[in-house]
């Protein structure tokens, strides 16, 4: 029985096979829905050309063409398709020198990972499944599709992608694909760091995270890992109460707390993550350091961004299992007299005016820290009136 996803998408398949050409839904969507898990993006593989796809529809937009891929968009929502195709060499490990489109779908699914993710199925609900890979996810079982040194000699970016399998869905990794792993695993070195963390993120954000960090530990393959490699201790220090955690900023956060000596800032860089996922781990670093010495309170819940509380959550109960639950964050947030320093009901200038002697200078932003404090923990009404009263008993510091 089709899902809503793949009815959303089904017109697609409908009118590239209307143009005499096959198409089917491919990979990790296909693979979801025989587990019931929910489905993340809709992959078509079909026997039509790029160039064909972009005449078939009006909304077409050519991200990879020269790799067979083009991007349909259909009811506001972004499609991959990809022609049917083999491979050429993989000389840099990071993308294939070339690859040849067929009209077959059996070579293009026989050039894929894992038997689990060379699935397709066609409008109808009709699975293609040529090598077993229905059996392997009732066995819950990775395994490489043929041979494994070949597969992970293609691309070395696979051994990481088993171990995130093996983390989402908490299958075991076949004997015979271990060992191919285990063969292959120096060349892992030679991959773009993007890829590596892109993988890392959604291996640490697996509901089974700890299998997966098993796997990667059995397999050392940290020797190989930016940081890690330096650091190997990291790892076997990890917490067993280890949670998923969901943004790579959290799992930066997390490694900087069990080796404090390796900075955020070290760990941003080296993984080339972006501004976003940096101060995302500053955050939490900060909040996690003065939860250690004042516990949950107003400060902390006010000066943590929202967007960050489930993270935090995750991150402490790691650390400390059951420290705190989500409801507690917001009891908090809920009652706070204030939510940013614009909320204040004076602000820089008015300050001045009770100064007029004064020059302007940090002093202003540290007077208003000050009062911002006290109206978190209700010991000051945020009226101009009472604010004020209060600045006359607590005269600013004036060098």
């Amino acid at each position: 029985m089709l899902t809503e996803p793949f009815l959303v998408a089904q017109p697609i398949l409908e009118q590239i096979e209307a143009h005499q050409q096959q198409a089917y839904y491919v990979g990790g969507c296909v693979r979801d829905l025989l587990l019931n898990r929910p489905i993340g993006d809709i992959d078509i593989t079909t026997s039509a050309t790029p160039e064909q796809i972009q005449k078939i529809f009006l909304k077409v937009i050519p991200v990879g063409i020269e790799h067979g891929t083009v991007i349909v968009r259909h009811e506001h929502q972004s499609y991959e398709v990809t022609t049917f195709r083999i491979d050429g060499d993989y000389a840099d490990k990071r993308h294939p020198d070339a690859v040849t489109f067929i009209d077959n779908i059996d070579k293009d699914l026989e050039r894929r990972d894992f038997t689990i993710n060379a699935l397709a199925m066609n409008v109808k609900g009709e699975i293609l499944d040529l090598f077993d890979g229905k059996r392997d996810l009732k066995a819950k079982v990775i395994r490489t599709v043929g041979n494994g040194e070949e597969r992970f000699a293609e691309d070395s970016l696979r051994i990481i992608r088993a171990l995130r399998f093996s983390s989402q869905l908490g299958f075991t990794i076949h004997p015979d694909t271990f060992t191919a792993m285990l063969h292959v695993k120096a060349e892992i070195e030679g991959l773009a760091i993007e890829r590596l963390t892109n993988e890392f993120a959604k291996l640490f954000s697996g509901d089974f995270v700890n299998i997966g960090i098993d796997y990667l530990q059995k397999l050392e393959i940290q020797q190989y890992l930016p940081v890690f490699s330096e650091h190997p201790e990291i790892l076997d220090n990890l917490p067993e109460s280890l949670q998923p955690l969901k943004s790579f900023g959290e799992v930066i956060a997390l490694f900087h707390i069990m080796n404090p000596e390796v900075s955020v800032l070290t760990w941003v860089n080296a993984w080339k993550c972006s501004n976003k996922i940096k101060l995302e781990g500053i955050q939490l670093v900060k909040a996690y350091q003065y939860f250690l010495v004042n516990g949950l309170d107003s400060l902390l819940v006010y000066q943590l961004k929202e967007a960050y509380y489930e993270g935090f959550i995750r991150l402490m109960n790691s650390l400390q299992p059951n420290s705190i639950a989500p409801q507690q964050l917001m009891s908090v947030k809920e009652l706070l007299p204030i939510n940013a320093g614009k909320d204040i009901a004076i602000n820089g200038n008015d300050i001045m005016k009770l100064f007029p002697t004064m020059k302007g200078g940090p002093w202003i932003k540290q007077l208003l820290t000050k009062i911002e404090k006290e109206i978190i923990f209700g010991r000051l009404q945020n009226t101009e009136h009472d604010i004020k009263e209060w600045i006359k008993w607590n005269p600013p510091e004036i060098n």
